[in-house]
């Protein structure tokens, strides 16, 4: 009976997939720029709080790994900077890069944003904090607007 089951569940874990492991997020500012001029894409930079952001962790469940995202997310080139309390989860360079992108974009060090800038890094919009409700209709607006 247990070799049944150890021979059954891996077949039962192969449907459930992470939806995040399809979309791409780049760590580095200069290289989402050059991507975005070369794909003729606006690049989508998400900032986050990883380990301390309650309303950032929220939101990478209901927004991030959701189908409607992975779809949306096409249409950007993906930058994610991440500005941990826990600064061991970052290389120093990695570190430091993100408190450059930080303070170019993110100047009132608001958490979790989403800034969307062209391809000479422009920013052209940003959308603001989340209240962890669910409700994701004002992000999805946001992304489908910007594309």
């Amino acid at each position: 009976m247990k070799l049944l089951l150890f021979l059954i569940l891996p077949l039962c874990l192969i449907g459930q997939t992470d939806t995040t492991s399809s979309v791409d997020w780049l760590k580095n500012y200069d290289k989402a720029i050059k991507v975005s001029k070369k794909e003729n894409k606006n690049v989508l930079v998400y900032f986050t709080g990883s380990d301390w952001c309650p309303p950032c962790k929220k939101l990478k469940h209901d927004l991030f790994e959701t189908d409607e995202f992975s779809e949306l997310s096409k249409s950007y080139v993906l930058l994610y900077v991440d500005i941990p309390r826990n600064k061991d989860l970052l290389s120093d360079k990695q570190w430091d890069h993100n408190q450059e992108i930080l303070k170019k974009l993110n100047k009132k060090g608001v958490f979790p944003l989403l800034t969307v800038v062209d391809g000479k890094g422009k920013a052209l919009d940003e959308y603001s904090g989340y209240g962890m409700t669910g409700e994701i209709g004002y992000h999805l607006n946001f992304l489908k607007k910007n594309k």
